[in-house]
């Protein structure tokens, strides 16, 4: 590990805004917001894009450090003293309704980014440990299906019509967000009830984890309204809201208008480097843990973060993800920038597909 390994603890940028948000809400409630899409996005339009690949050297050295993994699992108690204290403070503190929206975006966005984005690199860790982690990070955001549709559903249909989780060609964000979480949840049941029925399991047992994930989504709730009172409970669904909805944003910028070809037997060629957008920007990369090299990620799913490379090959957005999130809740801008750089026979495959 070098020094400069030292970034990554950048990524403790957003937990750090949301507290200060807490704490001084008057002052600092849309903080978390403001350093996400405000400032952020504004300082990667004036840093270069950093497309340098780790030699083989530091790769080795790198690959089984445990600065890394702590670095990851440390998210854990922080997002959910995030959660407990903001649900705390809407509680028992007098805020006005100015002030609670900033809070409640502000968690939500955590919830997102140190939450969801976590739990999406631990669910690809094979121990016990960290996929318990990955669950637990996902439960705020109501997205313990996740993992299992990932993995199992994603990763195998990306950038196929039958990924819920690719964006067809001129959809929306707004009616991604719908059909990505619908379809998403459905595809995860399905993919559960085939690995019971492989196993010979039933569908009330141990091994049945959607189960187990429902249980624990209506033992979280029920939770919230024990605890706090209803409207604090509301809050506390609506930051989980947010939280999936910057997943679904991410989800929808990694892979727009991208598809794969089938071969002559129906079958789909395999997943490469050209089937995920990519983004070199620092600041998003350190800030979500090098997901922006997210072309590397499909191409070799078993890579820890610290070790994706960039491929020249793989298509770029031409902002990083803060700032194309913000663009894609504008459509028209979304499709005027992205279209034209959408490969040509992919356009043609999607002109296909959708006629």
């Amino acid at each position: 590990m070098k020094f400069t390994d030292l970034k990554y603890l950048t990524a403790y940028l957003i937990p750090i805004c949301a507290i200060l948000g807490i704490l001084n809400p008057a002052q600092f409630s849309y903080l978390t917001p403001i350093v996400t899409f405000g400032i952020v996005p504004v300082l990667e339009l004036f840093t270069p894009q950093l497309t340098q690949n780790l030699s083989e050297t530091d790769k080795t050295s790198k690959a089984n450090h445990p600065f890394f993994d702590w670095l990851l699992h440390l998210n854990l108690p922080v997002v959910y003293f995030i959660l407990g204290f903001s649900l705390f403070t809407l509680e028992f503190k007098e805020l006005n309704t100015v002030q609670l929206v900033g809070l409640v975006i502000s968690v939500g966005i955590v919830l997102g980014s140190n939450g969801i984005n976590v739990a999406h690199e631990l669910g690809h860790r094979d121990n016990r440990w960290s996929q318990l982690a990955a669950k637990l990070l996902l439960l705020p955001s109501f997205y313990t299906h996740f993992t299992l549709e990932h993995n199992f559903g994603h990763h195998a249909k990306v950038s196929t019509p039958e990924d819920p989780a690719t964006a067809k060609l001129n959809q929306s964000v707004f009616s991604f967000w719908f059909t990505s979480s619908i379809r998403q949840y459905k595809s995860a049941w399905r993919l559960q009830k085939q690995m019971l029925n492989a196993k010979n399991h039933t569908f009330w047992s141990i091994h049945n984890s959607m189960l187990i994930n429902t249980t624990l989504q209506f033992l979280y709730i029920a939770l919230l309204f024990i605890l706090f009172s209803w409207q604090t409970a509301v809050l506390a669904m609506s930051m989980g809201v947010i939280g999936f909805l910057l997943l679904e944003s991410i989800n929808y910028i990694e892979h727009y208008g991208l598809l794969r070809k089938k071969r002559k037997s129906g079958r789909y060629y395999p997943v490469r480097e050209i089937h995920s957008w990519n983004s070199n920007h620092l600041l998003g990369r350190i800030l979500l843990y090098e997901l922006t090299r997210h072309s590397d990620h499909h191409y070799r799913a078993s890579k820890n973060y610290q070790l994706l490379d960039y491929y020249s090959t793989s298509p770029e957005l031409p902002y990083g993800y803060p700032t194309s999130i913000l663009i894609a809740l504008i459509p028209p801008l979304w499709f005027a920038l992205m279209n034209p750089r959408i490969p040509g026979d992919m356009r043609a495959l999607a002109s296909q597909l959708n006629n």
